[in-house]
């Protein structure tokens, strides 16, 4: 007998994981989540899951309580004997962290892989980790998926002159290159240097982008501090417009007010993390469909390798 697909969604996530759920062509499983007069969570899932396979649809951006109530829908999935769990993770959270760059410091990408499989997790389902290498944090399979399969058609529908992709710091040079090579086009790199985390002291472009129309590619957009230095740094550099796409958009703070005072044509990001505060410069795109899809083809025993990287 063939498992049934059961799709529930943490209470942060519940904007996407509804518009996955009709993607996919399945209603939303019920859960709750009760919390005590202090903050305790204490979630239930309303319906049966025997046997079923569970994907369980919460991002981890701040409060931490996102991934706390994860763990907790996950040690409940298990208790409630669920066939398999998987954990649907649009926004990888805290893979900023995936390594010691200075003493006493912790990989925190590391711990939440931890934690995921001590609650029971048996699969993990996200979109453009901060480093590709966190995949091998996990002892069981993840499903990296690329946000690329939602900027490129919309890149291509722009029909932009003479276009040329640009990383805004030498991090991100890899993401840059995979879109120039789809494209077959040109890229640069906006180098920096930082003085502090979320602080930059300089940049400077490596490349010539006079007379061209700059991409630039990005998968967090924290402060927007950087990607706005970088945008009014290529128009000085002669560039003829200049763009941005991203695949997670923090935007803390008064990242917003910055992207509309800057050099930027406009942002392109996705809606793996809820937009509180928007500008007129941004456009939201949904990551619903790829995910719907990848489910699809992991529960039909399906190859998803057009869908990640």
């Amino acid at each position: 007998m063939t498992s049934r697909v059961k799709i529930f969604s943490g209470t942060s996530s519940l904007y996407l994981a509804e518009k996955m759920a009709a993607c996919y062509g399945k209603p939303l499983g019920a859960v709750d989540v009760q919390k005590f007069n202090d903050g305790e969570m204490s979630p239930y899932y309303k319906e049966s899951i025997r046997g079923d396979e569970v994907y369980l649809v919460q991002s981890t951006f701040p409060p931490a309580d996102n991934l706390m109530e994860l763990l907790l829908l996950i040690d409940a999935a298990r208790r409630a004997s669920a066939a398999y769990v998987t954990v649907v993770m649009p926004y990888f959270g805290y893979a900023r962290q995936d390594r010691k760059d200075k003493p006493r410091v912790a990989i925190a990408a590391k711990l939440v892989a931890n934690l995921l499989s001590a609650a029971g997790a048996d699969r993990l389902m996200t979109c453009d980790l901060h480093a590709g290498q966190i995949q091998g944090f996990f002892d069981f399979p993840v499903d990296h998926l690329d946000g690329s399969a939602i900027f490129f058609p919309w890149l291509e529908q722009l029909q932009l002159k003479d276009m040329i992709f640009a990383a805004p710091d030498v991090g991100g040079v890899g993401r840059a290159r995979s879109f120039a090579k789809h494209f077959a086009v040109d890229m640069v790199v906006c180098d920096k240097q930082r003085k502090r985390a979320n602080e930059v002291a300089a940049m400077q472009v490596i490349g010539d982008v006079e007379g061209r129309d700059v991409v630039l590619v990005d998968d967090i957009v924290d402060t927007a501090g950087t990607i706005c230095r970088a945008a009014a740094l290529l128009k000085e550099k002669g560039a003829r417009s200049v763009r941005a796409v991203c695949t997670h958009p923090i935007l803390s703070g008064d990242a917003c007010q910055k992207i509309e005072a800057s050099a930027l044509e406009e942002m392109v990001v996705t809606d793996t993390i809820p937009q509180r505060n928007s500008t007129q410069k941004i456009k939201v795109l949904t990551v619903a469909d790829l995910f719907a899809e990848a489910i699809k083809r992991v529960h039909g025993h399906e190859s998803i390798s057009s869908l990640f990287v």
